[in-house]
């Protein structure tokens, strides 16, 4: 009996001897746990992003309106151009056309800059603090110097600009017509013009859809930051990848001032020309000149 008793003290010891290395482990986890809650979150590195395109006070209900439509149409080219160079690298014939054997990184890092940029550094602005809207034909202008994250549109581009829902139609082809016929593709240009998203490094290279085509040829190294041939790839590869599939509305490519009379397809397979029927205004005269001053006070107008 006294046996026994021993063995249940002895047990019981044992247990009690037990318990402190559990609760000790216990204490351990518990301190671990709050380590970890006391380091801030991943979510706050990107603290104070600016999501959403800034519109000035100084535009009208309707005005907003139709630049968030534009602004929308911008990021949808810009998407897809993207899409389209991802899927095929610089391999597919459109990229070849424009960007030549130039490596795709910078091209697909510019039209990520639209779709993904912060945009708390551009503001759009209607009321033309700097008179430039009073001169004929134009559309807008980025501010240079006066203000470089700000951009004016003007009342002409609110008459003129078409939705992207239209692209290849009312006589619309891209080698024939403006770049700044679509709202947003019109808008790709003026967000380039902004440090913000051009970083003083997309430029104007070409001045003409028969320039760019050539500096593919001749200089692709800057083909993948020039302003126009960025807008020219977004509206050939949506316009034959999306609005009209397999056909697009490439149209014919002017040739030198030497031959100007003759013409060559835009594109070897496929050049069909999607248009509507009947007396369509011509695109190119339709679309409003755009004019803006450079930095180094050169004004460009296309």
């Amino acid at each position: 009996m006294r046996c026994a008793v021993s063995i249940i003290l002895s047990c019981a010891a044992s247990t009690v001897l037990a318990f402190p290395t559990l609760q000790t482990r216990q204490q351990s986890d518990n301190h671990t746990h709050s380590d970890n809650h006391s380091h801030p979150t991943a979510a706050t590195w990107n603290q104070g992003a600016t999501n959403d395109f800034i519109i000035h006070e100084s535009c009208n209900d309707t005005e907003v309106t139709q630049l968030r439509k534009g602004l929308q149409d911008a990021v949808t080219l810009a998407t897809h151009a993207k899409q389209h160079i991802l899927r095929y690298g610089n391999s597919s014939e459109h990229y070849r056309k424009y960007f030549g054997n130039a490596p795709s990184g910078e091209a697909i890092g510019y039209y990520e800059r639209i779709i993904s940029g912060d945009r708390g550094d551009a503001l759009f602005r209607c009321d033309d603090p700097d008179g430039n809207c009073k001169q004929p034909e134009w559309g807008g202008h980025w501010r240079g110097s006066n203000a470089t994250n700000e951009t004016v549109i003007c009342d002409l581009s609110y008459s003129t600009r078409r939705p992207l829902e239209q692209l290849c139609a009312l006589g619309y082809t891209v080698a024939g017509s403006e770049t700044n016929t679509y709202f947003g593709s019109d808008l790709i240009h003026r967000l380039y013009h902004m440090p913000a998203f051009g970083e003083d490094h997309v430029e104007h290279f070409a001045e003409d859809y028969a320039g760019a085509l050539e500096l593919a040829k001749t200089d692709a190294s800057n083909a993948t930051h020039d302003s126009d041939i960025l807008q020219y790839f977004a509206l050939d590869t949506y316009a034959y990848d999306i609005a009209v599939p397999g056909v697009g509305c490439p149209g014919e490519v002017k040739q030198a001032a030497s031959s100007a009379t003759e013409t060559a397809p835009a594109m070897s397979s496929k050049t069909a020309t999607a248009t509507n029927a009947g007396t369509a205004p011509d695109a190119a005269a339709a679309a409003p000149k755009e004019c803006h001053t450079h930095s180094d006070g050169v004004v460009h107008c296309t």
